[in-house]
């Protein structure tokens, strides 16, 4: 805003009057104003001299904070961005992203409830369990109900569902380590 009223004020001063170079008779250069109305030459005093020369300051210091500010903000850039021609294939390959619709969702019936499970490894997993423990696992861990309800609607009491959630959990854990391992061989390979 500041700036604004500035430039208007100078504008107005300055569209008044046409700047001119006058040369005197012993030769020296001055600054002149010639009315925009009347065309007549008016020698500036003092005060109109000094206000010219503090905004013509002003302008040039504002012009060249604008230009260290330009090359600072590209000085940035350049250290902090990298041009996809300069990535490696590892890096570029972080940046992708692939949509998967539906390739590698499974779906498990558990009580009437679909539970969808997007991870091919940990559908993998829940597939190679007994069908009870498998609905533990879901309705624990998917559908977050506690032991209390769980045994509730599987007709067990909750101190039978804790034991097997939790040796089902090793099992889990085991059976996708055993399939990393395999995984990890595979790729030495």
């Amino acid at each position: 805003m500041c700036f604004k009223n500035i430039f208007q004020k100078s504008h107005q001063f300055f569209c008044s009057f046409s700047i001119l170079t006058v040369t005197d008779t012993k030769g020296e250069k001055s600054l002149a104003f010639a009315n925009a109305k009347g065309g007549e030459i008016v020698k500036p005093n003092g005060y109109e001299l000094s206000k010219q020369h503090a905004f013509i300051a002003f302008c040039k210091k504002v012009l060249r904070n604008e230009v260290r500010d330009y090359y600072d903000e590209v000085k940035r850039r350049r250290e902090r961005e990298i041009s996809f021609s300069e990535m490696s294939i590892n890096e570029l390959e972080q940046l992708s992203v692939t949509d998967k619709y539906f390739a590698t969702e499974q779906i498990f019936n558990v009580l009437g409830h679909d539970i969808i499970v997007c991870d091919e490894s940990i559908a993998e997993a829940l597939r190679s369990l007994p069908e009870r423990k498998r609905d533990i696992i879901l309705l624990s861990y998917f559908l977050e109900l506690s032991d209390g309800e769980i045994g509730k609607r599987l007709n067990l009491i909750r101190a039978t569902v804790q034991y097997q959630r939790t040796s089902t959990l090793r099992e889990l854990k085991k059976f996708i380590q055993e399939e990393n391992a395999d995984e990890n061989k595979q790729s030495e390979e």
